[in-house]
């Protein structure tokens, strides 16, 4: 069964479960040759709809309420099918910057041997490391310590400064499946930079869709999970977050303006090669899941340095 069938069938049981009458409740997807993606919104079967008719492209302006409620308005059964199984591409595009989160998660900080942090500890990604969910990832230049991060990604529907943690989710547009691929050596070796780990090419899949927060009904209560070559490795709960999403936005907020299309990255829980004995790093051929409950799973396979 292809990649793309087998998301499609976990999206409707998913559906099932989770899905809650919202303003403005869809499931939006980008699909195609990279560079050339078209925007999609998925039913309640799990097929995607092509939106070309109505919009050209899944972009910040997108994400605001009106926009997002006009599209949940739209007579999905109206729209065509799409055939057979394109690719799918990040399900944004324009993403303006990269926050993430680290040690968020009390386990992973554990793992890692690490206090747990007294404020969100922050970092960003460069966006040249965004990637779809099923495209490979590179092994980059001299780099040998290679590990996969699981985390839910909140993905910023309005622009954002100094709010409240009661007011975020009037900021929050939806959220999607983050992998925070890491090259160990480079994030602690060459300078104690986060960044310098996080950016390469390729080390930001994100996908394959962005649910909107009307779908979902505690987003602090989602399983979240990654497996390497059909091994689980990582099994957690968005519930054991140290700053939860309210927090995270909130604090965000504070020390820079967040805008429509801004992605943050919330954390992983434990279970990464860095912190089993001995160390289990990533190597070409390697293939790596990951998933979290309500909005979706991703598949890459490693590839080697080019």
């Amino acid at each position: 069964m292809s990649l793309l069938k087998r998301s499609q069938i976990g999206l409707v049981l998913l559906f099932s479960i989770l899905s809650t009458t919202g303003a403005a409740d869809v499931t939006l997807v980008r699909f195609g040759p990279a560079g050339n993606e078209k925007p999609g919104i998925v039913d309640s079967q799990g097929q995607i709809r092509d939106l070309s008719g109505h919009i050209s492209d899944i972009t910040p302006a997108t994400l605001s309420e009106a926009s997002l409620e006009e599209l949940s308005q739209i007579p999905i059964s109206d729209l065509p099918v799409v055939s057979g199984n394109p690719r799918l591409g990040v399900p944004l595009t324009d993403i303006g910057k990269i926050v993430a989160i680290g040690f968020n998660y009390v386990n992973h900080a554990a793992e890692m041997e690490v206090q747990l942090p007294s404020e969100p500890l922050t970092f960003m990604k460069a966006t040249s490391a965004l990637t779809g969910p099923f495209d490979g990832v590179i092994q980059p230049r001299n780099g040998h310590k290679l590990d996969y991060e699981a985390e839910l990604v909140v993905v910023i529907g309005k622009r954002a400064q100094y709010i409240s943690e009661d007011e975020v989710f009037d900021y929050i547009a939806g959220y999607t499946v983050g992998h925070d691929v890491s090259e160990r050596a480079f994030q602690r070796e060459r300078g104690g930079q986060f960044t310098k780990g996080k950016s390469a090419d390729t080390f930001a899949p994100v996908g394959p869709y962005l649910v909107s927060k009307d779908k979902i009904k505690d987003i602090q209560n989602l399983s979240i999970w990654s497996e390497v070559n059909g091994e689980m490795r990582q099994q957690g709960n968005t519930a054991d977050m140290v700053f939860g999403v309210k927090e995270i936005v909130s604090h965000l907020s504070q020390f820079m303006t967040l805008h429509p299309g801004d992605v943050i990255f919330t954390g992983t829980p434990a279970g990464v090669g860095d912190g089993m004995v001995p160390p289990q790093y990533l190597k070409p051929g390697d293939v790596v899941r990951i998933g979290i409950e309500g909005i979706g799973e991703q598949r890459q396979t490693i590839a080697a340095p080019r």
